[in-house]
């Protein structure tokens, strides 16, 4: 899906988060917001919006001087899902549906996202994620693609969000003891997405297949993925696209089977699956 003028704005603020997030002085938080404001007018309108934000992000970190720019930020969101692993595992251990349950903690994970138009609070979510239903849900036909599905591919989103990703993928290999599982992360810092480098600490290398995608956007765009990334996607048998960001870049896709996990944080989204701001979606397409 191609950016919306609503997108404009919503790209522009994010300048705003990125000052308050490094501690910019007065004379940097307004450099960043006028150097957004004079890109934002030649935004193309023919790109998705991670695309026009991998522009953005490039050119606010090089005018931070500092190349990741939620660094600490990150660290801080990591902590944070941690210590709620306790609280998911016990969840999983005592379910009637390990599935369905993993499958939510992997979407309530998707609530820790510093792009979105509407923030949401991770304890909050957790504590009513297992009690909401899936405003769109392909999850019986999404559980009967794994039945016979040999390998995988999960497109990660952001950082907090890859330790819910690690317990799922631990659940999917406990239940297809068979499944070959790739995780596949951005190939360098971009807003709070996940890279190798939150991947490796998390221990995703030892968990499944760690897959640096290339890409720069935060969202999967096949056409600046490395020739390794663009063969998984392509051959596997179920892609698992985790986030807004992923949806925008693969809808449409020219692959069929991709399952896609995400909490509504935009109306622009919203919009585009016909549904509403704070929806959770399993949509296989």
């Amino acid at each position: 899906m191609t950016i919306d003028n609503e997108c404009v704005g919503c790209i522009i603020n994010q300048s705003v988060k990125v000052a308050d997030a490094i501690g910019a002085d007065e004379t940097l938080k307004n450099r960043l917001r006028t150097t957004v404001e004079s890109m934002s007018k030649d935004f193309s309108f023919s790109k998705t919006p991670p695309e026009i934000a991998a522009d953005v992000y490039e050119k606010m970190s090089e005018i931070a001087e500092k190349e990741d720019l939620y660094a600490e930020v990150k660290e801080l969101s990591t902590k944070k899902a941690l210590s709620f692993i306790p609280f998911l595992k016990e969840k999983l251990f005592t379910c009637n549906d390990k599935l369905l349950t993993a499958t939510k903690i992997a979407v309530a994970g998707n609530v820790i996202d510093l792009a979105a138009q509407v923030e949401f609070d991770l304890q909050e979510e957790l504590e009513k994620i297992f009690h909401t239903e899936f405003s769109h849900n392909d999850f019986e036909a999404f559980a009967k693609v794994l039945q016979t599905a040999q390998n995988i591919v999960v497109l990660g989103d952001n950082v907090g969000e890859h330790i819910f990703d690690s317990l799922f993928i631990e659940t999917l290999q406990e239940l297809y003891p068979k499944l070959t599982c790739t995780y596949m992360v951005r190939g360098n810092p971009i807003i709070n997405d996940v890279t190798c480098k939150e991947a490796k600490e998390a221990g995703f290398d030892k968990l499944c297949n760690l897959v640096d995608s290339g890409v720069n956007t935060p969202g999967f765009v096949y056409n600046r993925a490395t020739k390794e990334a663009q063969k998984l996607f392509d051959e596997a048998d179920l892609i698992i696209s985790k986030g807004m960001g992923n949806y925008e870049c693969l809808s449409p896709s020219h692959r069929k089977n991709i399952c896609f996990l995400l909490k509504v944080k935009c109306n622009v989204v919203a919009n585009s699956l016909g549904k509403e701001i704070g929806d959770i979606i399993c949509k296989l397409a």
